[in-house]
């Protein structure tokens, strides 16, 4: 008795196979537009994902450098020090502003016109101009942390679009089976709608975590404009006392 009880609890397990097996055959067995749809899906949720993994990397990076950056500009006592560090450290938002402002403060310290560039003085000519040339700097280095984002919030807003689309269209064709068969029998309706839910699930699969990962970049986005914003400030700061007359 023990020994067929417990034959019976290893064989549930395998209960679950056929179902997993059923949903694949659902698929296969599916309308073209059904299969459209959920290639769209996929599509979407590849991009989607490929994207978060990018930018996880990438804010890794940015994070990583500015930490660098800051300690360096910190410790330094001369803007050509930090300069020299800054193209190994690219990634960093804080490293592309300081070298636009730096370029600029030269353009000003420096005649252009000369082959040896003789230096003109120690006085700034324009601070509007040097608060320009960071704000312009700023909104580049902004863009670049907001590039590929927007598909996140394009997965997330379509998807289900998508996935309702493919489930509208599901149970259309569980009506007209069931006007052709002239019958209501659940065998005759139930491939239809589960072949519409399986969209459903696929766009939802798609979307969620899109929307997630949407707000959690935004948010770090917003968090390093704060920085930039407050880094160009200092770095103005910096400049008028020691470059004013």
């Amino acid at each position: 008795m023990f020994d067929c009880c417990a034959f019976a609890l290893l064989q549930v397990p395998d209960a679950s196979v056929p179902g997993e097996s059923n949903i694949v055959q659902l698929i296969i067995d599916s309308s073209f537009l059904a299969q459209a749809v959920l290639l769209v899906l996929l599509f979407f949720s590849i991009g989607s994902w490929a994207v978060t993994a990018f930018k996880f990397w990438q804010f890794y990076l940015v994070q990583t450098q500015t930490d660098t950056f800051n300690e360096i500009f910190r410790r330094s006592s001369k803007f050509s020090d930090v300069h020299s560090v800054c193209d190994s450290l690219t990634a960093s938002p804080l490293a592309g502003i300081f070298q636009a402002g730096y370029l600029e403060i030269n353009s000003q310290l420096y005649q252009p016109d000369t082959s040896d560039q003789t230096r003109t003085g120690s006085v700034l000519q324009s601070f509007d101009s040097l608060d320009r040339a960071l704000l312009r700097a700023a909104n580049v280095e902004i863009n670049r942390l907001e590039r590929h984002i927007p598909l996140l919030a394009t997965t997330a807003s379509i998807s289900p679009f998508i996935g309702l689309f493919g489930t509208v269209w599901g149970i259309i064709n569980a009506f007209q089976s069931i006007g052709a068969s002239g019958s209501s029998n659940l065998a005759v309706v139930a491939p239809g709608i589960a072949e519409a839910l399986v969209a459903t699930a696929a766009g939802l699969f798609a979307a969620i975590p899109a929307v997630y990962f949407y707000n959690h970049f935004t948010q770090k986005v917003k968090v390093l404009a704060s920085t930039i914003d407050d880094f160009s400030l200092e770095f103005l700061n910096i400049s008028e006392r020691n470059f004013s007359g």
